[in-house]
């Protein structure tokens, strides 16, 4: 058994300047780098519940994606290889998964708060 939730939604672009102005801007929320972490710019209260951020990709275009935290790595990534994910990469503790129509998917540990996570995960037997 484990759980899972999505938890971020990230901006993907090799411009992060303008389109953290922009969104900021457009939502009217605070552009604000993330101390120890350059390539990512957080607009904190855009989506209320979730991460959101700029993350500033050297390569690719530009995209939206979602992380996806869990109290079990190996479990939640062979969990979407079922359901038809390919796994396309592995940074540190992140699993990078193309779903089908061609969306990117990460997989990460939970980063959250531990009572806002399992209150608000779904369970997998």
């Amino acid at each position: 058994m484990h759980r899972s939730r999505i938890s971020t939604v990230l901006i993907d672009t090799p411009d992060a300047d303008a389109a953290a102005a922009f969104w900021s801007a457009a939502l009217g929320v605070p552009a604000t780098p993330v101390a120890g972490e350059e390539q990512f710019t957080s607009l904190e209260g855009a989506l209320p519940g979730l991460v959101t951020a700029v993350q500033r990709i050297d390569e690719g275009e530009p995209r939206i994606h979602v992380d996806m935290e869990t109290d079990d790595l190996d479990a939640e990534t062979e969990r979407l290889i079922a359901l038809g994910a390919t796994e396309v990469s592995r940074w540190l503790e992140c699993r990078t998964l193309r779903v089908p129509g061609g969306h990117i998917v990460c997989v990460i540990p939970v980063h959250s708060d531990r009572a806002e996570f399992e209150a608000a995960a779904t369970v997998w037997e």
